[in-house]
């Protein structure tokens, strides 16, 4: 079925975004609503790091930075002696609670801190033939972003960072570092200047890209009178639900009991529904393909993540970096975001402690990168069908091995040991046509949407 539930638009254009061209870098920022500059005394902080946006980006530089090591012992080398996080005041700048998955080892920073984890997931085709694998040694973990929040501040503890609440209208180079300009919560001006300053905003618009896709979802977290769910297995890809003509939509339960979890509909597709489109697509997925009665919504979370072949530049001045999604975290064939930007801020944190230039490292090496941009471009055009595609590799290439290269970890030869499991003749076609193709931005309705 072709565009099943109604489309909706992304957000509107605010402008390009800002690139390193040798010159100090400005992004101004909307101002918030009912406050207004006021001429008092501006609030002057002085600091060796700055980082703007305490979202996961953010508070992980900081985690990595500040917080004692393992057992407590401290970290390697000395870290700055002053840090400073701006951070958006409550309201719509400030993104709302949200689920982060990923998958390492059993041992992680953040396991004491996981709502649950598995060791079992599972995909199943149109026809609904199900695959099942183990992902061992890994773990598919699930993290919350307000449990995530408040042990960063616990583990990092009073006195190390310094938090204040503002609207950042400006960041920019200066002599001898960079400046933060923005407006408090109660309306005072502020300028934190800084040795060193980490972005983690979001460009208006994504990077020039030959193939943008939207990953938008919205999930509903499901309280069942009758037990339901398999509490042992995720459902990572249901493709039991009408696809778009170019992309691809499924199901994706994560269960947390018998009787509770969270279930999402996702599509990658070229514009996200309305939240009624969404919401049909979930009611048809909850009871017509997974058979399920009487229910409770207890919650709910949407968001839309932009998939491109796009360059995140990581350095946006001589003293200004990108990190997380803006410094190019987010893995383009599947949105996943969290581990790459452990591995960008854990590096961040350890040549400040060295006293290197700080520049995040790319989430992911250049041969992922290339094949992420024949895929997404492969999808987009139609030439492969994206539910045989992952069901596919799901099929015929082990759990643990399929994870890691989704995570960037394999060797060449496992590589290419995936690539000949994929429609070859469609795959050489794209790698052909890229080199022509130019990089352009975005028309309006392939912007992203609301999720950081």
């Amino acid at each position: 079925m072709v565009d099943p539930y109604d489309r909706g638009t992304s957000a509107s254009d605010r402008g390009p975004p800002a690139e390193w061209e040798g010159q100090p870098q400005q992004e101004k920022e909307p101002p918030v609503p009912g406050t207004h500059d006021r001429h008092d005394t501006p609030l002057v902080m002085d600091t060796e790091v700055a980082v703007v946006g305490g979202g996961a980006a953010g508070l992980s530089l900081i985690h990595h930075l500040c917080a004692p090591g393992p057992g407590g012992r401290p970290r390697a080398g000395p870290g700055p002696a002053r840090v400073v996080l701006v951070d958006a005041p409550a309201g719509p700048l400030r993104p709302p609670e949200r689920t982060w998955c990923f998958w390492e080892e059993p041992g992680g920073d953040w396991d004491d801190l996981l709502l649950r984890s598995w060791d079992r997931l599972r995909v199943r085709g149109p026809d609904g033939a199900a695959f099942t694998g183990s992902p061992g040694p890994l773990r598919y973990k699930m993290l919350r972003s307000d449990t995530f929040a408040r042990a960063v501040h616990e583990r990092v503890g009073a006195g190390a960072v310094t938090r204040v609440e503002a609207a950042v209208r400006a960041v920019s180079d200066r002599p001898g570092g960079a400046e933060v300009l923005g407006v408090t919560a109660d309306g005072r001006r502020l300028r934190v200047r800084a040795r060193w300053v980490f972005d983690s905003r979001r460009p208006r618009r994504p990077p020039p890209a030959r193939t943008l896709l939207l990953q938008h979802f919205r999930g509903w977290f499901l309280r069942t009178e009758r037990p339901a769910f398999d509490p042992t297995t995720v459902e990572l890809m249901d493709f039991r639900v009408p696809q778009p003509r170019h992309g691809l939509a499924f199901g994706y339960v994560l269960p947390l009991g018998t009787h509770h979890a969270l279930v999402e509909y996702t599509a990658f597709s070229a514009a996200p529904l309305t939240t009624a489109g969404y919401d049909r697509a979930l009611r048809h997925y909850v009871g017509d393909v997974l058979g399920i009665g009487r229910h409770e919504v207890t919650g709910d979370e949407q968001g839309v993540i932009p998939m491109s072949d796009g360059r995140h530049p990581r350095r946006a001045g001589h003293s200004v970096f990108r990190i997380g999604a803006a410094g190019g975290a987010t893995r383009p064939s599947t949105g996943y975001t969290f581990a790459g930007l452990q591995r960008q801020t854990r590096a961040v944190a350890g040549a400040l402690r060295e006293g290197r230039v700080p520049l995040p490292p790319p989430a992911y090496p250049r041969r992922a990168m290339a094949m992420d941009a024949v895929v997404l471009r492969a999808l987009d055009t139609g030439r492969i069908d994206g539910p045989a595609f992952f069901t596919a590799l799901f099929r015929t290439v082990p759990t643990e091995r399929l994870l890691r290269f989704l995570d960037g970890g394999t060797h060449l030869l496992e590589e290419l040991g995936i690539g000949l499991r994929t429609p070859v003749l469609p795959m050489l076609r794209t790698v052909a046509e890229l080199p022509v193709l130019a990089r352009g931005h975005a028309p309006a309705d392939r912007r992203e949407g609301n999720r950081p």
